[in-house]
């Protein structure tokens, strides 16, 4: 490889937000090497591809990204990386045009492998276990190219072992990030102009229980409001059992804390709940999610749901389109049941048929679309919040912004009003779209709470 010019390497990032940040870390230590950092869809010298092996789907996905980009560019060195790479890489040796095959365990060594070798004479492959791995991997905090909303890494692994679920296998187990190195990286984006900062983490209710002393989801947000910068806060996903008394209460008298939860429910009968090794019931969470919407005024909940996990008959699923109906639930994350080899479920009897599975997704969504769809219409008229993102609507030219309760909303206006939060009404929803008009166009300020 030439060195008289830095090398170029894009950086493709597939599934949720940690893996997300988990490329954005990367490319930020690689960009500190001195290394130039081009959108995808450029010519590179190297191509990571941060995979994601949640479903056979976005097993599928992984593979057609590796392809397209080593055949957008093949003399470069092509890294595969992330979930998938850990815990299938021999399925990905046989793609066309990789070179390397690192897990999650081994991706300190990828500055290493660009900065001293080129292409391998044959494919190779760099694994280690994660089970053992017990201490937080800190990298560099990722840089992001607008100055809107950072996500911030606090947590990763898992200890719950649901029967479905791979990602145990992937990541390891349950490990955070020291509560004062959250406090630093948290001020080192405020003081780069970030607006908001999204908490992520493989499950982020689980936050502190292994260091010492022992930490909670519920200190880590009492520590960022009183002592950490001003910015507001976004949660992603907390399983149901997660939500204590405390944690409720500070969430419903929090002003910083976006009114936006999402809490995976998975399935809406008892039977399959507990086929899935999911450690609450039907019951649970519906007194849950009820809670919540009566004592966080305005609060958007989504849910995760599965289609078709094995043993669900027609019954069940019905149970589950039933408790779906009757809940003040905003929006739905469907996910058809994928066999991910090594998970208990993957040998369960009663398996759905594909085109059955296909269906019951298909219902969901429309359940999950009809809610979103209400919970928009009751904002019209009302006044929110709106952190307008530094890109245009690409159908309308029109700005474009997220409310606190996870509302997509666009504006007329000019760019003056860009990473600001101006205070917006509702005026329409329309093909499945809300928009609004910009009452105040000065920033509104943020108190602490």
């Amino acid at each position: 490889m030439d060195r008289k010019s830095p090398l170029k390497i894009a950086m493709v990032a597939l599934g949720c937000k940690t893996n997300q940040s988990d490329a954005a870390s990367l490319a930020a230590e690689l960009a500190v090497r001195g290394y130039q950092i081009v959108p995808s869809s450029q010519a590179a010298d190297v191509t990571i591809i941060h995979t994601c092996t949640v479903t056979q789907k976005t097993d599928y996905q992984s593979r057609q990204m590796i392809r397209r980009l080593a055949g957008r560019n093949p003399g470069a060195l092509v890294i595969v990386t992330g979930c998938y790479a850990q815990v299938s890489p021999e399925s990905l040796l046989s793609v066309p045009g990789v070179d390397y095959v690192i897990g999650l365990g081994e991706r300190r060594k990828i500055p290493e492998i660009i900065g001293s070798e080129g292409k391998p004479w044959k494919p190779r492959v760099l694994i280690s276990s994660v089970e053992k791995e017990r201490l937080f991997d800190e990298w560099v905090l990722p840089g992001y190219t607008n100055r809107t909303r950072a996500f911030l890494k606090v947590q990763d692994g898992c200890n719950s072992f649901c029967s479905y679920c791979i990602v145990p296998y992937a990541r390891g187990r349950n490990r955070s990030l020291p509560l004062e190195r959250v406090l630093s990286r948290a001020r080192e984006l405020s003081d780069q102009g970030f607006q908001e900062v999204v908490l992520t983490g493989i499950h982020l209710g689980t936050y502190g229980e292994d260091l010492l002393p022992p930490q909670s989801l519920l200190t880590l947000l009492q520590a960022l409001e009183e002592e950490g910068p001003v910015f507001r806060l976004r949660l992603s996903s907390i399983e149901p059992r997660e939500f204590n008394p405390p944690l409720m209460d500070h969430l419903a008298g929090s002003s910083r804390i976006c009114p936006h939860l999402h809490v995976p429910l998975q399935n809406g009968d008892d039977r399959i709940l507990k086929r899935m090794n999911r450690n609450y019931s039907t019951a649970f969470f519906a007194d849950l999610v009820n809670r919540l919407a009566r004592t966080i005024p305005g609060v958007s909940i989504g849910a995760d749901v599965i289609g078709g996990f094995p043993g669900e008959d027609e019954s069940a699923f019905q149970n589950t389109l039933n408790l779906i109906e009757k809940l003040p639930l905003a929006y739905l994350h469907v996910f058809p049941f994928s066999r991910r080899k090594g998970t208990p479920a993957a040998v369960f009897p009663d398996q759905v048929p594909s085109q059955v599975i296909r269906a019951r997704c298909r219902a969901l969504r429309e359940l999950g679309e009809k809610k979103r769809q209400a919970f928009y219409r009751s904002f019209l008229g009302q006044k929110v919040k709106v952190l307008v993102e530094s890109n245009r609507d690409r159908e309308t030219g029109l700005l474009k912004g997220l409310s606190p309760n996870y509302i997509p909303v666009l504006l007329p206006g000019g760019d003056e009003s860009i990473n600001q939060e101006v205070e917006v009404e509702v005026t329409e929803v329309r093909n499945g779209r809300a928009y609004g008009k910009i009452i105040s166009p000065q920033r509104t300020q943020r108190s602490q709470s």
